[in-house]
């Protein structure tokens, strides 16, 4: 993963501004995105790697060649689409992965939404040329934003209270769930998890949960009720990678050497509550 984390960083003067300053984009200038931002991106996706080691391939599609149709998109025909085999943890490694183009486009200027439901998704698969065993659980059209977004875009937004958050002490934990942990206490852990909390999810569900543990913080998938997933797609796993993505950058970032594994510490939790990774702090 060295390469492509490092990249992002030295691009980057702060990787949490980045991430506070992102937001998701569905009306977008009209305006083709340059040749070099374009060759960036396509060198970067090139190189993505993700802490499972599981590769996820990355393609640029045109909408209008491969009849791609998303109804709350509106000012641009390109999208990169992301696809995974399915194995153990494919969902976290695509969430990690794609969320890392997500902070470069936005590092050039362009903008991303998190696609999963509201498009044709038979078509944005064919386009993908998923081979057998493959998925591809989400996409995003790249463009420059519009200046201003349009009246169905502020009316989603506000239905999710897409600019809110859990607060801080709900998501993060002291040694046990029981034990909530303030920004004040979490010391130089404060930023890389705030970095986690500003995260993208589905629906603004925010489903992750993280407990710090003797210099260790182990990430958790707190599934909402209701929201349904299958062996084929598991967005609010994709999410929770989409944390561990944010943690790592912006722990590494602070100095604090993050190393990742998966070994569940076996902290008593709910039976909604389910252990995903930690990241073990140098």
């Amino acid at each position: 993963m060295k390469s492509s984390r490092c990249d992002i960083l030295n691009l980057t003067d702060d990787i949490c501004k980045v991430i506070r300053a992102r937001r998701s984009v569905r009306t977008f200038d009209g305006r083709a995105l340059t040749s070099e931002d374009r060759e960036k991106l396509s060198a970067f996706m090139a190189e993505i790697e993700n802490p499972y080691g599981i590769p996820v391939a990355f393609r640029l599609l045109e909408g209008k060649e491969h009849g791609l149709k998303c109804p709350v998109v509106t000012g641009t025909e390109l999208y990169v689409g992301g696809k995974v085999s399915l194995q153990p943890h494919a969902f976290e490694a695509f969430g990690y992965a794609f969320e890392m183009l997500v902070l470069y486009a936005q590092f050039l200027g362009i903008g991303t939404v998190w696609l999963g439901g509201t498009m044709n998704r038979s078509a944005y698969e064919e386009a993908m040329e998923l081979a057998e065993g493959e998925v591809m659980p989400c996409a995003s059209p790249l463009g420059y934003p519009a200046e201003k977004m349009s009246l169905r875009e502020g009316v989603m937004r506000k239905s999710i209270r897409a600019d809110e958050r859990l607060p801080f002490e709900e998501l993060f934990s002291d040694r046990s769930f029981e034990n909530p942990l303030t920004s004040e206490k979490a010391g130089g852990l404060s930023q890389p998890l705030e970095a986690v909390r500003r995260a993208p999810s589905a629906v603004n569900k925010q489903p992750w949960r993280a407990v710090v543990c003797d210099g260790t913080v182990h990430f958790y998938l707190r599934r909402s009720k209701g929201f349904g997933h299958s062996a084929s797609l598991d967005m609010q796993r994709i999410d929770v990678g989409i944390a561990l993505c944010h943690f790592d950058l912006a722990a590494e970032e602070n100095g604090l050497n993050p190393v990742f594994f998966t070994e569940d510490p076996q902290i008593p939790a709910d039976g909604d509550t389910e252990y995903i990774a930690s990241f073990r702090i140098g």
